[in-house]
Formats: structure tokens, sequence, C-alpha cells
């Protein structure tokens, strides 16, 4: 063999320093973590996100050995959350709990600066949480069989409070709409809190909330429940059949929560943070918190979780093309 062909010392030093640089790389899942994780929350301190973010945050920083500190932000339902995440650093150390606003919904009602099926690493779906259908007392209906022949008796009689502009809320009551040939009119409030108070005055017929939220009103029968909006009935309100068993085929609507990491993040990290979230979420204290909140719990795979989040970007942007609410 020539010696032309034979690697000469200075390319076989090069090789030896190229594999020891390789090995001491910090992204091997066994060095992972090696510093703090930062959460982000996309809503502000003590709502129910935050609380699920740090109920998990704080089991998870003893199973990794490190702190998971959480950092909200809030506003633009979502997107600047979400956006924060996608233009992190991919190396594990900054990870979303994101929701179906910015993770699904949001792609179709605004000109966002992120792809989530292609700008974040899926994690694992945490857990999905359902809504209530709830009617004000005097409305002369007390099943949804009866709401919308009321509906199609006096076309555009009937008014739907939201959260807001392509809540769930919202997307919730078009999604009635839509399926059952009604037209109901949207009041969008500026969250739910003043939401639920005009419903429970008369000002507002109807109007969707998450089933924990709902209970303490239906109890003191300031409101009536009468469908709730997941696949199942609520262990919270049993009695209430879903919005299928009540006559409306196809419907489904729930909120979810899951953890994303940036795009390109290294798949050992993304599937220890898999492992080691889903462990956590099997933890009592923790369930205990999906529990109060009415929040079904999921864990996921990452694979799972991308398919979830496409299928729901699909589903969701056919009912707001339908209800021309894209933004211009």
């Amino acid at each position: 063999m020539s010696n032309h062909n034979r690697p000469g010392p200075i390319m076989n030093r090069f090789a030896v320093f190229a594999l020891i640089l390789l090995c001491s790389l910090p992204s091997r899942a066994d060095e992972y973590p090696a510093k703090p994780i930062r959460l982000i929350v996309p809503s502000a301190a003590g709502g129910s996100v935050d609380r699920l973010a740090r109920g998990i945050g704080r089991r998870l920083s003893e199973r990794l050995g490190q702190p998971v500190v959480v950092d909200n932000r809030g506003g633009a339902g979502g997107t600047i959350a979400t956006e924060a995440t996608a233009t992190s650093k991919p190396d594990g150390y900054t990870i979303l709990i994101g929701t179906i606003a910015g993770l699904a919904t949001n792609v179709s009602l605004d000109k966002l600066r992120y792809d989530p099926l292609k700008d974040l690493a899926p994690i694992t779906l945490v857990g999905t949480q359902d809504y209530v259908l709830l009617v004000n007392p005097a409305v002369p209906a007390s099943s949804v069989k009866e709401l919308i022949a009321l509906a199609k008796a006096k076309p555009k009689s009937l008014s739907y409070a939201s959260a807001g502009k392509g809540t769930g809320s919202h997307l919730s009551g078009e999604l009635l709409s839509q399926l059952a040939g009604i037209e109901l009119i949207h009041v969008a409030y500026k969250g739910m809190s003043p939401a639920l108070t005009d419903v429970i005055g008369g000002q507002v017929s109807i109007t969707f909330a998450s089933v924990a939220s709902a209970i303490p009103m239906i109890s003191a029968k300031k409101l009536k429940a009468i469908a709730v909006t997941g696949k199942k009935r609520s262990p919270l309100l049993p009695q209430v059949p879903t919005m299928i068993e009540a006559g409306v085929p196809g419907y489904e609507s729930s909120t979810w929560y899951g953890f994303v990491a940036p795009a390109a993040t290294p798949q050992p990290i993304v599937d220890k943070l898999y492992k080691e979230t889903a462990a956590t979420l099997r933890e009592p204290d923790v369930r205990k918190i999906f529990t109060d909140e009415g929040i079904e719990l999921v864990a996921s795979t990452p694979q799972e979780f991308k398919t979830f989040m496409a299928n729901e970007i699909d589903k969701w942007h056919k009912v707001i093309s339908h209800a021309s609410m894209q933004a211009n």
C-alpha cells in the first residue's frame, strides 16, 4: 500500500481530538441535567396551569437532582411563552408546559412566528380537562336536545359567554353551533370570571366552563349543568351526560396541557424528560392536583403527543375556518 494512501500523524491526531470532543459534549442523557431547568408557564402565577406546573416541577426536580425554576410568561393566549420556548437553546434546560391555545388553536387564529410541529419537540401530553355546558336557570331548557330545539325555534335568541375570542369556551360553543346546525350569539369577555358572572345574572344564556370551576355554582343552583364535553362522563359530575350521549354525535372539546422543548433538543434528553415526567405524574400528591382541577392524567409518549398535537391543529383549524375567525 502506498504511503500516500495512509492517514498521516496529523490526521490521526485530529481524529483522536474529534473523538475526545464528541465524548465530552454535555448533551448526553447520562450527564443531563447539570444545572437548573427553566419551566416556562403561559400564564400568571396563581392560575390552574401555574399550580399544575409548580406541583409537577417540585417532584421533577427531586427526580432529576436539579431545581426546576418556574418562569411565568402570560399573555397573547400562550403565544409569548410558546415562542420564547421555540427560540430557546435546544439543550434541555428550557421546557414549556404548553396549552391547547399556544400549541394548537392559535395556529389558525393568529399569524405566529413559530410552527408547533416544526419548532418544538413534544415530550408528553400531561392531561386533558373537560368543560361543562352551563345554562342560566331561567332558560327553558334542561337538556341539550331542549336547548337545540329552543335555538332552532327562536334563531339568534340564545347567547353564550366565553373567556375571550379563540379560547376553549369560545371554540366549544362554536363547535356546538356547527354540529347542531344552530346559531348562537357569541359574547367574549376578558376571562372566565366575568363571563360566569353575567351568565349567572342572566345577561347571557349559556357558557362552557371547566368542570372543577363550575361545581360550586352548580351545587348552589346558580347554573344548570346539562352536558360535559369530553368522550366520557366526568368523575366530578357523574350524573351529567356527555354531549355525545345528549344527542350531538362527534362532539368532543377539551383543553389540555403538555410538556414540550425546543426543536433539535437531543432525543436522549427528550426521552429522559419524558421518563421522569411520567414517573412524576404518578406521585400521589401530583395526582391530587389533577383530581382537584378535574384534569385526567395522560402521560403519553413523545410520538403519541406529536400525533395528538397534529390532530388537534387540524380539527380546530376546520372549526375556526368555518366560523371565519382567522387572523387577516
